[in-house]
């Protein structure tokens, strides 16, 4: 699918590509994908990049403008691109499934070359990315142990250079002592690589938990990243993290039913280990 009218528009530089009009293609696809689905044929939508498809079709020899061409290449992206599988969805719902999808797989591998550059300490040669990885795996356990039962979503933000690394994860958690956590495994392992890089840099960074249970307000947490430590937020500074335009700095309107509450400790099995390197 071209999700946005740039793509699309460059789409139309190819003789073969036979639409004109961006709102006319994305009904067509609506109207494709419900056919398949009335046929019981099951579905995966893919980000078409026109960019990326142009340079496929230089290295394989394919003509790009041709249907065989977009065809090769559209099978291919399921397996290393931005795809989401089709249960029914409008396409308002799959063009913003497909971008944050995209933007979740770019984040994810920025996120794992920066690790993997990192190579071993220095000073003590232990691997600075896997004990990174490890006690970020290891906080993310912790928060999700202490927030108890609920629906928990939590960000994570890390600046790197110019970038602003975010990711997100999901998870449930029912009552009861023993219920262990939901949680997504891709989900998990991008918001721990992220949380990993503001680790291994030591950089400034941020968590924000938000748990909802039924019949109660949703109560919101907060830490900042700081040597390679969750370092709880207080309520006050909860309530003006959350209740401030990150682009403007304009004071926002606080949401009805939200508890403004302080991070909690997040303890480790080992004090001593700060996750520092030098």
């Amino acid at each position: 699918m071209l999700a946005d009218a740039h793509d699309f528009a460059a789409m139309r530089r190819y003789r073969t590509f036979v639409f004109d009009d961006h709102a006319v293609y994305l009904r067509h696809v609506d109207t494709l994908l419900k056919e398949l689905a009335s046929q019981g044929v099951p579905a995966t939508v893919a980000l078409f990049d026109p960019d990326e498809y142009a340079e496929y079709c230089e290295d394989t020899g394919l003509d790009p403008d041709s249907v065989a061409g977009r065809g090769h290449y559209t099978a291919r992206i399921p397996a290393s691109g931005a795809a989401v599988a089709y249960t029914g969805q409008s396409v308002d719902v799959l063009v913003p499934q497909l971008i944050s999808t995209a933007v979740r797989k770019a984040t994810w591998e920025y996120a794992t070359t920066l690790l993997a550059d990192l190579g071993d300490c220095a000073d003590c040669g232990e691997d600075i990315a896997g004990a990174a990885f490890d006690r970020a795996s290891h906080m993310l356990e912790r928060l999700l142990e202490a927030a108890g039962p609920g629906t928990h979503h939590l960000v994570c933000s890390v600046p790197v250079g110019t970038e602003q690394l975010l990711a997100v994860v999901h998870a449930e958690r029912p009552a009861g002592e023993r219920q262990p956590v939901r949680l997504g495994s891709s989900e998990g392992a991008e918001f721990v690589s992220v949380l990993a890089v503001g680790i291994a840099l030591e950089s400034a960074g941020g968590v924000v938990l938000r748990t909802t249970v039924p019949g109660d307000d949703d109560r919101v947490h907060g830490w900042r990243l700081a040597r390679s430590s969750l370092v709880p937020l207080t309520a006050g500074e909860v309530f003006n993290a959350y209740c401030t335009d990150a682009e403007t700095g304009e004071p926002l309107a606080p949401e009805s039913g939200v508890d403004y509450r302080a991070g909690f400790a997040v303890s480790l099995d080992d004090p001593g280990d700060t996750g520092r390197h030098h």
